[in-house]
């Protein structure tokens, strides 16, 4: 009898226990899947609309990057937080490599994120309500090239200006992403008036981090901003900076043809300069954020930093890559003697 009801009470046990296993683990997984405005930290699973790049961290580029930037002696400006950076190799644009200092800071940046009402454009146009016509790519290429505060402003208004940041947010993009201290925001126009919606995080009207900004150039590049069509747009919209300084003046001293996709801002101390860079079969991604008088001297001498590091990455590679080819061959092909030839 007691045998009896130990096994009684062993299989209702089981029973309850297979029953509880059944009814909250597929409840779990649903709430985290499919509640709406869930933020979670990006994994493998947030490639829907486009590869993420922070799991794209590189120790020899992030080596690199921490020692040209102690070279220029800009150290204690990161410390300080005064100075963000972000390097994406993206040659091979299908695996992206990183590095990054204070990439999560979020600073003002003044112009920079003028890209992102070029992207709430471009979703409008996507779906109908704006048109694609000289008059509007006038009003976005002056935004971009010559960073007019005008065309900036209207635009600005004709997209609406609480969906920029709508769209910035979404989980399609996540260019704004608490999860990640901030990112790209539009919360004022360009020019006098109050701000109309600061981020929530900062309460900056305009600002930025650096490795949203780099994420925003990376899904330009692999035509995931909007659809590829649209990629495509914005790129040829964002080449021939009007501008000559920074970032720009940096490089074409040196490599006058540098083909640049590229938005900057400055204000007061504030400096920022964000680029795809292609030249020499090499590309990459590069933003700067600074907050400091001397900003725009540091980010004319930190570009150039970066290009070598792009460069002398790749020629390192291609020179191991050489070796390692030479010695495939000698083993792979030995000496014929005159024995091996008779058997032959």
């Amino acid at each position: 009898m007691i045998r009896k009801s130990r096994l009684i009470l062993k299989l209702w046990f089981r029973l309850i226990t297979a029953l509880l296993f059944f009814m909250l683990i597929p409840h779990k997984s649903t709430a985290t899947e499919h509640q709406p405005g869930h933020h979670h930290k990006s994994t493998a699973m947030d490639n829907t609309y486009g590869p993420t790049i922070r799991a794209s961290a590189n120790r020899e580029l992030q080596s690199m990057l921490e020692k040209r930037i102690a070279t220029l002696h800009l150290s204690k400006a990161i410390k300080d937080k005064r100075l963000a950076v972000a390097l994406v190799d993206v040659t091979n644009p299908s695996i992206p490599r990183m590095a990054q200092i204070n990439g999560d800071e979020m600073m003002y940046a003044a112009s920079l994120p003028k890209i992102a009402i070029l992207l709430a454009a471009f979703e409008r146009i996507a779906a109908g309500k704006l048109p694609l016509n000289k008059d509007l790519r006038k009003m976005m290429t002056d935004m971009i090239r010559h960073s007019s505060n005008k065309a900036a402003t209207e635009l600005l208004h004709k997209v609406g200006d609480r969906y920029i940041n709508t769209v910035l947010s979404s989980a399609k993009y996540k260019l704004y992403d608490p999860m990640h201290n901030g990112g790209l925001w539009v919360g004022k126009e360009y020019g006098s008036g109050k701000a109309f919606q600061r981020d929530p995080i900062h309460h900056l009207s305009h600002g930025a981090t650096a490795t949203q900004v780099a994420r925003y150039y990376y899904l330009l590049e692999t035509g995931k901003l909007v659809s590829p069509k649209y990629s495509s747009e914005m790129k040829n919209i964002l080449s021939k900076s009007a501008i000559s300084h920074k970032f720009v003046k940096g490089l074409h001293a040196e490599y006058p043809d540098v083909a640049m996709y590229r938005k900057s801002g400055t204000w007061r101390q504030w400096h920022a300069d964000s680029a795809l860079i292609e030249h020499d079969e090499h590309r990459y991604i590069a933003v700067a954020l600074a907050n400091d008088p001397h900003g725009g001297e540091w980010l004319k001498k930190l570009i150039c930093e970066m290009d070598d590091i792009i460069v002398a990455k790749h020629a390192s590679h291609a020179n191991l890559a050489s070796t390692d080819a030479g010695v495939s061959q000698v083993f792979a092909e030995p000496e014929r003697n005159s024995s091996s030839t008779h058997l032959m």
